[in-house]
């Protein structure tokens, strides 16, 4: 057992020291080798059968064996062996076996023709000088290491293999503990250096999960008022938002064992084997209590019962699932674990798993508004040497629906450009970079393209850019550019939505109608149409869509809602009639047809706004929203800017805490003032005084 073994208690039985198996096995074979090797290294000597015959003729012969059918060993009388002929025999017979031991052997074809020729040489001799026949059949180690040693070989070999895959092999090896749980264990001698404050922009998810922390660390300030701690916090949001983070963080923080482990450790190819990995790490947790087991990616085995399962089938995720219900809220539960989940898709778990008494809370962990990407930005940025043109609160406003890992990404992304063009400090022109590398995709300067394609792509940009500032309820462009970049688009444009939530009807056709501005712009101004607004296209299908079938924001289809929350991807039905589905069509058609002539409309009334902008693309290549209040003035609308709201907040914010300190310094000058008056007048009592 490895050291960190001992450190969490008994939880199995000690394995074997590794190495000395082999030891055995290679001194066993060097054994049977030897004594083969002496056996056949011994007195006995080859000779030839016309000698034989020439030892016969001498009356030297005392016995003849016939082994097997195949040799003959020859033994000599004890008076042949003292004469000088064979006098380094006899030393060498008396080490190996004494007078009884065989002295020469020879290989005959036919033991029944030797038998006869023995016969013949033997006939005319005295009874006292004849030669005893004996027939013998031996096993020795050769013939047995010749019918059997491969099957031993394979024995051996499938042993040493089984041994390096379970990382030791006998009673405590992987091999025969595969239901052994493959939870990593952080306890005070392993523990985590994440904190809550490496965790920013999840100001109400740490709250929720800092109240388990709190129980775990002081009990009694709820047990006295009879509260009973949540069994288990699943963690939700969409992927990159921290989920794993926080419970790192709550790792960090708890100060009582955290088992860590992923929803996939659970599954494996053997029947049987999840649910015993559950049991098992329920054991382990059960001797470590008060303790939290946190479980990543639980979908792979929470998923609902019953769905794609064959019947007559046995699903092993499901009963992998049986297990881990029974065990976080069965009879037999114990007290003192928590369980802390995360998934990003929360609809395919089972109800089972997510009812109260199992997991008690669902902690939301969405993608941060544009404060909580600003807390974010300050963490990500404290390793990084910046320049002192880096505003921290420009870089969250023009980084709407990122997640805290896209944010992190854009921090090293700068980190990296500033590094390839050998600057000394990072500087807000490699972080717009970043960010137009991160949105856009990599920006592709050797890619040429023809003077024709570029003022289309000019004109559709601009198309954009017009729609969206002079429609009231659309976001209008931060950034609009023209550089290829990514794998297909020949130009991007960079919004700044509102934080919201809900959406009105203008809100959507609004949005509707920028996003078709740019196959407008390429119509009126072409007269033709190109592949560019495929994106387009794409979104605004999707868009009218959930309008007609998903938010009832259609008349003639009326307030109905075909979506279904539990549908899965292999549900093939629609909950609507073929009738239904035509009328859906031809009103999708029919709302998209009406954003793009209204849009169409707009920008052959603003055509010079249109032409003004194409040209300063053209020439510049990329224009920031300031650059569009430069070129075709201020929108007609009294309501701000979502990204102009944020920066006028953010300077009445500073303007405040301006005003603030130069309150402060006055009040602190003034009390100086006054300060140095009573000194002057103490010193003028003390002088009349003298």
């Amino acid at each position: 057992m490895s050291e960190n073994d001992n450190k969490r208690g008994p939880l199995g039985p000690k394995s074997p020291q590794k190495g000395y198996q082999g030891w055995i096995i290679a001194a066993l074979i060097a054994t049977i080798l030897g004594i083969t090797y002496l056996n056949r290294t011994s007195t006995v000597r080859e000779t030839t059968q016309k000698r034989f015959e020439k030892m016969m003729a001498d009356k030297e012969v005392a016995r003849v064996t016939v082994v097997n059918d195949k040799s003959v060993e020859v033994t000599l009388k004890p008076e042949a062996l003292k004469s000088d002929k064979y006098k380094a025999l006899t030393k060498e017979n008396t080490y190996f076996g004494g007078e009884s031991a065989s002295h020469f052997q020879f290989q005959v074809t036919s033991a029944e023709t030797f038998k006869k020729d023995f016969d013949k040489l033997q006939e005319g001799l005295p009874e006292g000088d004849k030669a005893e026949l004996v027939v013998d059949t031996r096993n020795d180690w050769t013939s047995f290491l010749g019918t059997w040693g491969f099957f031993i070989v394979m024995i051996l070999v499938m042993y040493f293999i089984l041994g390096r895959m379970s990382g030791g092999v006998g009673p405590g090896g992987q091999i025969f503990n595969i239901g052994r749980s493959k939870a990593t264990l952080f306890d005070a001698e392993n523990k985590v250096k994440i904190t809550f404050n490496d965790v920013a922009g999840l100001d109400e998810a740490k709250e929720e999960i800092k109240e388990i922390v709190e129980y775990l660390q002081n009990p009694d300030k709820f047990k006295k008022l009879g509260a009973k701690i949540p069994k288990g916090a699943l963690l939700v949001g969409p992927p990159g938002t921290g989920k794993t983070l926080l419970a790192k963080a709550v790792a960090g923080e708890a100060g009582v064992p955290f088992f860590s482990l992923s929803g996939s450790d659970f599954v494996e190819m053997f029947v049987g084997v999840g649910a015993a990995r559950v049991r098992d790490l329920f054991k382990q947790a059960k001797e470590k209590a008060p303790c939290i087991i946190f479980i990543d990616e639980i979908d792979a085995v929470g998923r609902s019962r019953g769905r794609g399962a064959m019947p007559g089938s046995n699903d092993e995720r499901e009963n992998t699932l049986n297990s881990l219900l029974v065990e976080m809220d069965g009879f037999a539960t114990d007290s003192g674990i928590i369980i802390v989940a995360a998934t990003n898709r929360p609809d395919v778990l089972d109800p089972a798993l997510l009812r109260p008494g199992r997991f008690d809370r669902q902690i939301s962990v969405d993608k941060p508004d544009v404060i909580g990407r600003e807390a974010i930005f300050k963490v990500h940025l404290k390793p990084l040497k910046l320049a002192t043109d880096v505003n921290i609160q420009k870089l969250s406003s023009q980084t709407p629906g990122f997640a805290g890992a896209e944010i992190a990404n854009v921090c090293n992304e700068a980190a990296l450009i500033a590094a390839r063009r050998d600057r000394e400090e990072v500087t807000m022109q490699d972080f717009q970079d970043a960010m137009d590398r991160v949105i856009g995709g990599l920006e592709k300067k050797n890619k040429l393209i023809s003077p024709e394609e570029k003022e289309i792509v000019a004109y559709h940009e601009a198309g954009h850019a017009v729609a969206g500032w002079f429609l009231e309820h659309a976001d209008p462009l931060v950034k609009v550019s023209i550089v290829p970049r990514g794998v297909a688009a020949l130009g991007y444009a960079q919004y700044l939505p509102r934080e919201q939530y809900l959406y009105r009807t203008e809100q959507l056709f609004d949005e509707m109608c920028m996003t078709l501005g740019g196959r407008a712009a390429e119509d009126v101004v072409f007269g033709k149409i190109s592949t560019g607004a495929l994106s387009d296209l794409e979104r605004v299908t999707k868009v009218a869509y959930s309008m007609v079938t998903m938010y009832g924001m259609n008349d003639r289809i009326g307030n109905l809602s075909y979506y279904d929350s539990k549908q899965t991807e292999y549900s093939f039905t629609k909950p609507y009639s073929e009738a239904t589905s035509q009328a859906i069509d031809e009103e999708v058609r029919k709302l998209i047809d009406q954003a793009y002539q209204f849009v169409k409309q707009m920008l052959i009334d603003k055509r010079d706004k249109l032409e003004i902008l194409a040209k300063e693309l053209l020439e510049k290549e990329i224009l920031f929203q300031a650059d569009l209040e430069k070129l075709i003035g201020k929108r007609p609308f009294e309501k701000e800017t979502s990204y102009q709201a944020y920066i006028n907040r953010r300077s009445n914010e500073e303007a405040a805490i301006h005003e603030e300190v130069v309150k402060h310094t006055l009040e602190q000058d003034e009390a100086a003032k006054k300060s140095k008056e009573d000194e002057l007048i103490e010193e003028a009592k003390d002088a009349s005084n003298d």
